[in-house]
């Protein structure tokens, strides 16, 4: 955690590519975040519902559950409703960012994405 951001804001980080989720982790650890990791959207669901991320930065495209599917389960539970998701895609086409916001995801950044805007979209998600 970087002595300046002075926050104890956990972030569940879910991507199947090892090298993308490692820069992301990177990224918010430099901002003075908590992260914690998933390879896949099974073990991001299981591991949102146990320890409750402030924020969820989940990629659309993994294995066993994909993003959407991963959105749509924590609005589901009232446990876990109102944790804030930002999509992570490779994905261009309109009409998927238009389906990740149906399903309850708060904010989209296509990949790949300038770090300090992964940031800078991080920081305004927690200040909601």
């Amino acid at each position: 955690m970087s002595p300046d951001a002075g926050n104890d804001k956990l972030i569940l980080i879910a991507d199947d590519d090892g090298d993308l989720l490692d820069l992301v982790r990177f990224r918010l650890d430099q901002g003075g975040y908590d992260t914690i990791t998933a390879g896949n959207g099974e073990d991001a669901l299981k591991l949102a519902r146990e320890r409750l991320p402030d924020l969820c930065v989940l990629d659309v495209m993994m294995p066993k559950l994909n993003g959407f599917q991963v959105v749509q389960a924590l609005r589901d539970a009232r446990s876990t409703e109102r944790i804030r998701v930002l999509l992570l895609t490779a994905t261009v086409q309109d009409r998927d960012i238009a389906h990740g916001l149906e399903v309850g995801a708060d904010d989209y950044l296509r990949k790949p994405f300038d770090p300090h805007e992964l940031q800078a979209r991080v920081a305004a998600l927690l200040d909601r």
